[in-house]
């Protein structure tokens, strides 16, 4: 355990956020990082817990009361290797999960819980500014081919998986660049696009082969993978929207957010768009729904 009275000492603190006159500049990430001396603090604030609940509140496992301890020793190599013994993308839940680690801390019953998700981004951040995020090119090979079809979440951790195993992992994308939800759902303020091409780029250099704008189904038919692949993982996604029958829906100007998250983030990043523009600029907007893609299509 790291500080035993770290959790009297230290309040829940969250890093700095960018003035709001710097952020509506661009659609950059506006959460800053901690420093150092606060990262230290705020991982001491973790109580090792007899029983961690922690560890069932996160929906992968991971470890955290042992990971905050090499945190506040400052074994950031260590507390890597922790971190990505349960979790293949700590970049991504970093930013973008509920954490519901935090609602299941024990420190959370009568004061602020661990700041856990903070921590989780510093480690992974300061791992790739350290060298420590390498290829993960698996020692044996089963010889076995899977085709992954889909390069969202889901099936970027199940060629990562896959891959360890020692299996020769293709990924099938019909968009034009790997990231599905990451990097098509989720606007840049949250999850800069660069942060996913990283670790797209790590997978590709660990024999992961992607290949993008290739719809299965349209551009290669289905049997073809069933004959060329010893397995075939389906990790197309939820791709049809929820309909709100309610008088009006009929009526022009009434878009899926997830058609207007989707030309945003092409918009953002130069890429080219097909079909109707949904452009908001000048108009007043209604959003029915207030989630997090409400909340991502209010922000865009």
């Amino acid at each position: 355990m790291g500080k035993p009275t770290g959790f009297k000492e230290y309040g829940r603190e969250l890093p700095a956020k960018l003035p709001a006159q710097e952020r509506v500049k661009n659609y950059n990430e506006f959460v800053e990082l901690y420093s150092e001396e606060k990262l230290n603090q705020q991982s001491a604030r973790c109580m090792n817990c007899g029983i961690p609940f922690c560890h069932s509140g996160c929906p992968l496992g991971n470890v955290i009361p042992e990971f905050n301890d090499a945190v506040y020793k400052g074994r950031w190599e260590e507390a890597f290797q922790i971190l990505s013994t349960t979790n293949n993308f700590p970049e991504f839940t970093g930013r973008i999960c509920p954490a519901p680690c935090e609602s299941a801390c024990v420190l959370g019953i009568n004061k602020p819980a661990v700041a856990i998700e903070e921590i989780e981004k510093h480690i992974i951040e300061i791992a790739y500014s350290k060298g420590y995020v390498k290829p993960n090119k698996s020692y044996i090979s089963t010889g076995k081919k899977v085709a992954v079809v889909g390069s969202g979440p889901s099936g970027l951790a199940a060629a990562a998986q896959l891959n360890k195993a020692g299996h020769q992992v293709t990924v099938f994308e019909r968009d034009e660049f790997a990231g599905g939800l990451l990097r098509y759902g989720i606007p840049d303020f949250k999850l800069e696009k660069s942060v996913v091409q990283r670790r797209i780029e790590v997978m590709k250099e660990s024999g992961i082969v992607f290949k993008c704008n290739t719809e299965v189904g349209k551009d290669i038919d289905a049997k073809d993978l069933v004959k060329e692949f010893d397995a075939v993982l389906l990790a197309g996604g939820s791709t049809v929207p929820r309909d709100l029958p309610i008088k009006g829906r009929e009526l022009k100007g009434i878009y899926y957010a997830m058609d207007f998250l989707k030309q945003s983030n092409k918009r953002v990043s130069n890429s080219e768009i097909a079909g109707e523009d949904i452009l908001t600029t000048g108009k007043d907007v209604v959003v029915i729904g207030g989630g997090d893609t409400g909340s991502d299509c209010v922000g865009t």
